[in-house]
């Protein structure tokens, strides 16, 4: 299981996302309802099959409106739910516990949506040595959320941002002029700590990248057959990812290239968010 994230990167999160549905002040209709001191007790239920993540994020929904809020989760984020079956039971006031549930709901349903197309692309690569990985392609602010569902569905985190990680695209080339001013460059003027990595679309391409001696090989849009001859030209010199449109269709086929990592922007910018519900189970005045 991933390690959980700090609640110092969660909660600004959690607190921005909260003042987006209260606004100026509270919530009117549950307010106008629910007069203070009513405490009411909720099960997020999984309404389909597949991979918890987020659940931390729902906990601090809850416990920022009500300081006395109980969470207790019945699974842990990065393990499998069935339909129907309970994540976790809410006790706090009332009030609190509408206001905060959409909140609650979405970075659930989102982050395990994510998990649960990361699990299924590297339930799909089993047998093989690749390695799903995710792109840049997340949500604006919510990168390093998604970053962290995608390990709680057993992939693994490609650079994080533009500054932990040289990866030299298609318009850089055009630009420098050639691969071997590119490479130069970047050699010059960045520590021998980050490693390079290099986008070929073609054989030729990786030829060149070889012969410069980069860290690893972004194969771009190459079909299967066109990743194999690479990844036998490459005989294991470099790490070789395979990138471009890849969905569980296809992703199988990829993996059995011999290929090292396969980037998926899929799994972040198009997984379809595994839903959950929020059901009373009784309310009282305390």
């Amino acid at each position: 299981m991933p390690e959980a994230l700090p609640r110092a990167i969660l909660e600004p999160l959690v607190r921005a996302a909260l003042l987006e549905d209260i606004g100026r002040g509270n919530d009117v209709t549950t307010d106008a309802i629910l007069s203070a001191g009513v405490v009411a007790t909720g099960r997020i239920v999984a309404r389909k099959p597949g991979v918890v993540a987020g659940l931390d994020l729902a906990r601090l929904a809850f416990t920022l409106l009500d300081a006395g809020a109980s969470f207790d989760a019945s699974v842990s984020d990065g393990e499998r739910i069935e339909a129907r079956a309970p994540a976790a039971l809410v006790r706090c006031e009332a009030r609190a516990l509408l206001t905060a549930e959409r909140t609650a709901l979405n970075f659930l349903c989102r982050l395990s949506g994510i998990a649960t197309a990361t699990r299924m692309l590297a339930d799909l690569a089993v047998g093989t040595k690749a390695r799903i990985v995710d792109t840049r392609k997340t949500t604006p602010g919510l990168r390093v959320l998604e970053r962290y569902a995608v390990r709680c569905g057993g992939g693994q985190n490609h650079r994080f941002g533009l500054d932990d990680g040289i990866l030299i695209k298609d318009n850089h080339l055009a630009l420098a002029g050639s691969m071997r001013s590119a490479v130069q460059a970047v050699r010059t003027r960045c520590g021998h700590m980050t490693k390079i990595e290099i986008e070929v679309d073609t054989i030729e391409q990786l030829r060149e990248a070889l012969a410069l001696q980069t860290d690893a090989v972004l194969l771009d849009n190459m079909p299967p057959h066109r990743i194999r001859e690479a990844v036998a030209l490459a005989n294991g010199r470099v790490l070789l990812e395979s990138s471009g449109s890849v969905t569980p269709e296809n992703v199988a086929e990829i993996a059995s290239t011999g290929v090292d990592l396969i980037s998926s922007g899929w799994i972040t910018h198009s997984a379809p968010a595994l839903d959950f519900g929020l059901d009373l189970e009784g309310a009282a005045r305390e």
